[in-house]
């Protein structure tokens, strides 16, 4: 293990970017910017709005862009349907979630996507070195800790142990922060564990050992999370939501292309040290939803149960 990465890694801590909430909506004078807040999460996935807002493409649309951190994507759904955001950052089974539950959310732009590349994306599944678990399959009856229950991770660990000839119902989850969840894995508390960057360098730099690339496995090229509207904004001001998605777009086409800013940018609103971000696996930013992973995570999560029922993907999508 390289000792001097992990110490680095192990005082990584997301730092919380944003200032209050605002509930402005309407455009506002002649010849000043309308002002927006976005929730976001403190971790590489956001890259690219920091990026677009440094190189000025949300002042070229004309918008004073601040940008709030959240605790998670969950959390930002109603904050955005509450009016606290104008759009906001989540994955998507939280967004299918909110359909799936007539909440009038709809979806503006891509966040960012799977490498697609199967032990070289930026998340995986984890167990220590010595572990008996050789493959996802063995996974049955043991305990995978997940940032939050009831989401993306379960559906993708899921979709790993039915991949590999295993019984996805058998698998076992437990709520832990990323930051908790490779010390949790050195002492057993936890069989397994599923982190993305940059808290899988610090599982590579403690040694554990990577069993699956768990969104790969659900679809190549998966849509991991998206930006979103409330139905309410788009009815009360439609340029604003059209100008935000194309200098969200402009971003994210500027990130896919720029790698060396991305890992730059993080140390604007995270504190990942220089060599921990020269060595992260970083996320693909396509300007557009892949809308059959979407498809793929819905169905998946009806499978799971997560939702009762699959929703409208074509009136959550735009």
């Amino acid at each position: 293990m390289n000792s001097r990465l992990f110490a680095a890694f192990a005082a990584v801590i997301l730092l919380a970017a944003g200032c209050g909430g605002t509930d402005e909506k309407a455009p506002t004078t002649a010849g000043q910017l309308d002002k927006v807040n976005t929730g976001v999460i403190a971790i590489v996935d956001v890259a690219p709005i920091y990026l677009g807002k440094e190189k000025g493409f949300f002042k070229e649309q004309n918008i004073d862009l601040t940008l709030t951190t959240a605790q998670g994507g969950a959390a930002i759904v109603p904050a955005v349907v509450g009016g606290e955001y104008q759009f906001g950052f989540s994955n998507t089974i939280s967004l299918l979630l909110g359909a799936s539950k007539n909440l009038p959310i709809k979806v503006v732009s891509n966040g960012n996507n799977s490498t697609g590349v199967d032990g070289k994306d930026f998340a995986g599944l984890f167990v220590k070195a010595d572990s008996p678990i050789k493959s996802p399959k063995d996974l049955a009856g043991k305990t995978v800790a997940a940032n939050t229950l009831k989401n993306i991770v379960e559906t993708s660990v899921r979709a790993s142990v039915r991949k590999d000839g295993g019984d996805p119902a058998a698998v076992k989850f437990t709520e832990l922060a990323f930051p908790d969840q490779v010390p949790a894995l050195q002492k057993g508390s936890v069989d397994a564990i599923f982190v993305v960057e940059p808290f899988q360098q610090a599982a590579v730099a403690a040694g554990a050992r990577k069993i699956a690339s768990s969104y790969v496995d659900v679809a190549p090229d998966l849509t991991v999370a998206m930006y979103f509207t409330s139905k309410q904004l788009i009815a009360a001001n439609p340029d604003l939501v059209r100008r935000f998605t194309d200098a969200m777009k402009k971003s994210l086409t500027y990130a896919d292309a720029h790698p060396d800013e991305v890992r730059d940018v993080l140390g604007t609103y995270t504190k990942i040290a220089p060599e921990v971000r020269s060595v992260l696996v970083l996320p693909k930013f396509p300007a557009e939803v892949n809308r059959a992973s979407v498809e793929t995570l819905a169905d998946l999560a009806v499978t799971d149960q997560l939702l009762t029922q699959k929703p409208d993907i074509n009136a959550l999508l735009p």
